[in-house]
């Protein structure tokens, strides 16, 4: 305690107006472990205590009494108060006062500690850094070990999980057994205590009924009206809502539930199931135990929720199997075969897979039976060279004239014809493929078709590149060859050399002691014609061609256009099977049903059987040449097949374009960006054979500075989409053996596109190949007249600076251009303005001779510079 406060013998001090607050001073704890002093005070209650003076009165004003007699002061209650107070208030303080200061020790300490700690743990780290590099080098030797060791481990750890798995499967097979026990055991407690629980309470019921029932209490009219009305309610409420109907919404009322006035909702489906299965006792859930097994049907791609509903699953059970399986697959996602397969398995169904392809089983029908062939007329592909006298041979052969129809004396397409012999009535189908080069792969399909060729050689012109191409296609295809020497009654005919020209490409003759048949013919004249065909049944009957014609018709397509009034039109061959007047066919990617069959004469016929060339009307489309043709059953089927195959080719197409290019074709595509300039073209054909070989010859006409490219090539006529297509790539627009139509031909002139009629072959290579050089440009080509060298500089007056020059090689003259070379580097290019010899205007100065020059707006030239003269020439280019 202060000294003002200790307790003193004495007379009672002054009366006055005591402090009514008191000051102190505590130390006030912060974040962080920072403190802070703050002043506080402390209001004390005023205490009167009898005798101390009135309110209002002063404590200096003196009271008259008696004198006082000294008495010894005795502690009051309140002073006592007072002193224990401060006593508790001086210990707070202190006490206050040393937990600061312990919480500032300990929060030193903290912070000494954590800066220990850094400083431990960055010389934990440098030491860690240097150990890490003294461990680099053992590392690799502990992971080797620890690899050794973990496959040791694994291999272990395997033959651990197996034995586990064994002992774990009899451990549950024992709990299994024990809770099958326990459960028979519970429920049977069960039953007994359910019978004791019904005895228990038929005895309270029946003491219940015994006993005597208290008086009802009195109940006041209100209370019975009250009653009523609820009765009322609930029986109104029960008859709106019978149980198992319909339920009022006890949805919030909305503003537009409020204006439709539909109060009650339809119960769900589900909701009826449940009840349903309800009354019948049946679980609404299946259970899993329980699954019915089924046969999933799994094509080549199939979706999650595809998957689940063919299954009779919940989705979200395949995506959780599927998660299970390590596969992370949303709902619309598509799912392979192999993964489908799992997931069909680990739900205990049976797959069964399928392929899209599989809609082309059962296309074509299963071999024939030896008792069920019957012999068949023999297919001869007649091949050779340009203008070497084939159509001319099967002219004669059919009695016909086809040359007069064909546009330039050559076949531009492949005509198929069916001849019979005099002696015996036998029939041989013909097959006419053109020998133009571009026509090779018309002829490789004829090649393919056939099962003997006749290989007809001009006697007068031997062996040519075509005749070397049709013996290569005869020699892959592996069929027959019989060699034709035609137009041997013309001046310089030698068949002996085309017999010794067939011998350098492995083809002997009989003649020469070979196992070719040969035969010396003359279109013209109609020589030799009998041999041939009796060398034609000879090789026919060696082969025993036979086919069933009792079952549905199986051929090939020769040839396919778009005829104007009568559509598609195809040639096809049949191979095997009797084709008829409305019989369902898929040709290649097209369908349709037969409207009409023509034969080679032009007569409409009923039927076609093996071997017979026919034209079919009733094509939906026009279908590619060599496309395989067959009959189907119904309409149907040749839609699936179709669909299928449109779907194969525009996928073939789209991996080709996106297709990764190899190192060879980067290159070649950057030339053709930076350089090789592109001429386009839209082709539109009569047949589709004539298409292929024009697009195959335009292709190959350019080199290295323009390539040709067809941007679009189809059968039929000049459509309107053709010029539009043309106008916006910039094509020309080629029509070959084919017109545009009125629509097409007024968009041509409004729009400027150019439009080629032709029909031969040849002169759509030539003038395409004038076009691509006329859009390159001439070529220029410098050629260097004269060297000069400049001896010196001098003034030439009002025409600036002149050089004099010394020729030391060919010529120098006034109307070549010249440039000037500085250390070889040109720094001038431009006209000489004036040639003079001494003081003299000359034309052109030789060799040897000095000259002085003035060039066209250029006067810094020096001594030592080269003058070079030169001319530039134009040249046209070819293709």
């Amino acid at each position: 305690m202060s000294d003002d406060k200790k307790l003193t013998l004495g007379t009672r001090g002054k009366l006055g107006v005591g402090k009514s607050v008191e000051t102190g001073q505590v130390m006030q704890s912060r974040t962080h472990g920072r403190s802070k002093p703050v002043v506080v005070e402390r209001r004390k209650k005023r205490v009167i205590t009898p005798g101390a003076a009135p309110k209002g009165g002063t404590a200096d004003a003196p009271k008259p009494s008696a004198p006082k007699v000294y008495r010894p002061k005795r502690p009051t209650d309140d002073d006592s108060t007072a002193v224990t107070a401060e006593q508790e208030h001086r210990m707070k303080v202190l006490e206050e006062a040393r937990r600061q200061k312990e919480e500032e020790a300990r929060i030193e300490a903290a912070q000494r500690a954590k800066r220990e700690e850094e400083e431990a743990k960055r010389r934990a780290e440098e030491e860690a850094a240097a150990q890490k590099a003294v461990d680099a080098a053992a590392e690799e030797e502990a992971r080797q070990k620890a690899d050794d060791d973990a496959r040791r481990r694994m291999e272990e750890e395997t033959k651990r999980k197996a034995e586990a798995q064994e002992s774990k499967q009899a451990r549950e097979d024992e709990k299994r057994q024990e809770q099958e026990a326990e459960a028979a055991r519970l429920k049977a407690e069960d039953e007994a205590k359910r019978r004791a629980d019904a005895e228990a309470r038929a005895v309270k019921l029946r003491e219940q009924s015994t006993a005597p029932r208290p008086a009802a209490p009195q109940v006041s009219d209100e209370d019975r009206a009250k009653a009523k009305k609820a009765r009322e309610k609930r029986a109104a409420q029960k008859t709106a809502r019978p149980r198992g109907g319909e339920r009022k919404d006890r949805g919030r009322l909305t503003i537009s539930r409020a204006l439709s006035g539909d109060d009650d909702r339809q119960r769900s489906v589900a909701s009826y199931r449940r009840m349903q299965a309800k009354k019948r006792g049946v679980s609404a859930q299946p259970d899993p135990s329980q699954r019915q097994s089924r046969e999933v049907t799994i094509p080549e791609a199939i979706t999650v929720q595809e998957l689940a509903n063919r299954m009779a699953e919940r989705s979200t059970e395949v995506i959780k199997t599927l998660m299970k399986l390590g596969v992370m697959a949303t709902i619309n996602e598509t799912l392979d075969q192999d993964t489908a397969e799992l997931v069909v398995t680990e739900f205990g169904h049976t797959f069964k897979r399928v392929s899209e392809a599989d809609v082309e089983i059962g296309l074509v029908g299963e071999d024939d039976t030896e008792a069920d062939l019957k012999p068949r007329a023999p297919v001869v592909t007649v091949m050779g060279h340009v203008d070497h006298g084939k159509t001319s041979l099967l002219d004669a052969l059919r009695s016909a004239n086809v040359v007069s129809g064909e546009a330039g004396g050559i076949t531009q397409h492949i005509g198929a014809y069916q001849v019979a012999l005099e002696k015996g009535g036998e029939k041989i189908t013909f097959l006419d493929t053109p020998g133009h080069a571009a026509f090779t792969d018309m002829r490789a399909r004829g090649a393919r078709v056939t099962d003997i060729v006749v290989l007809v050689v001009a006697a007068d012109d031997g062996v040519m590149p075509q005749t070397i191409e049709a013996i290569n296609h005869a020699k892959a295809a592996e069929v027959p060859l019989i060699v034709a020497i035609n137009k041997i009654d013309r001046e310089g005919a030698n068949p002996d050399r085309v017999r010794q020209e067939l011998l350098q490409h492995e083809v002997i003759v009989e003649a020469m002691s070979g196992d070719v048949q040969d035969v010396e013919v003359s279109a013209l004249k109609g020589t030799g014609l009998e041999a041939l065909k009796e060398a034609i049944n000879l090789q026919a009957e060696l082969l025993e061609l036979k086919a069933n014609p009792d079952r549905a018709a199986e051929g090939v397509v020769v040839e396919a256009k778009l005829d104007k009034g009568r559509g598609s039109v195809a040639t096809v061959l049949i191979q095997r099977g009797t084709l008829r007047v409305g019989d369902t066919f898929v040709a290649g990617a097209e369908w349709g049903r037969v409207r009409a069959l023509i034969n080679d004469r032009g007569n409409q016929i009923k039927e076609a059987g093996p071997s017979e060339p026919v034209e079919i009307l009733g094509l939906q489309g026009t279908p590619g040449a060599g496309d395989d043709f067959a009959v189907v059953e119904n309409e149907a089927r040749a839609r699936e097949v179709t669909e299928y195959r449109q779907a194969q080719q525009r996928k073939k197409r789209q991996a080709a374009a996106a297709a990764p290019k190899t190192l060879e074709g980067m290159f070649t595509k950057l030339k053709e960006t930076n350089e090789q300039m592109t001429f386009s073209v839209v082709l539109k054909a009569d047949v589709h054979g004539s298409v292929e070989a024009i697009t195959t010859a335009l292709e190959k006409a350019g080199n290295d500075d323009i390539a040709c490219r067809v941007i679009h090539g189809a059968v039929g006529g000049i459509t309107e989409a053709d010029i539009t297509l043309a106008n916006a790539s910039g094509a020309l627009v080629i029509g070959f053996n084919v017109r545009p139509n009125k629509q097409a031909r007024e968009a041509a002139e409004a729009e400027g596109v150019a439009i080629k009629y032709y029909s031969i072959i040849y002169e759509v290579i030539d003038d395409v190949k004038a076009a691509m050089a006329g859009e390159l440009g001439p070529e220029y080509d410098e050629q260097v007249v004269g060297n000069a060298e400049i001896l010196d500089v001098f003034s030439a007056g009002k025409a600036g600076m002149a050089a004099g020059c010394r020729v030391v090689e060919g010529e120098i003259r006034n109307d070549c251009k010249a440039r000037i070379l500085r250390d070889d580097v040109i720094v001038y290019e431009g006209q000489i303005d004036n040639l003079r010899r001494f003081k003299d205007d000359v034309k052109s100065v030789q060799s040897g001779q000095e000259c002085g020059l003035t060039f066209e707006n250029y006067n810094d030239f020096k001594a030592g510079d080269t003058v070079q003269v030169y001319n530039v020439v134009e040249i046209e280019r070819t293709l």
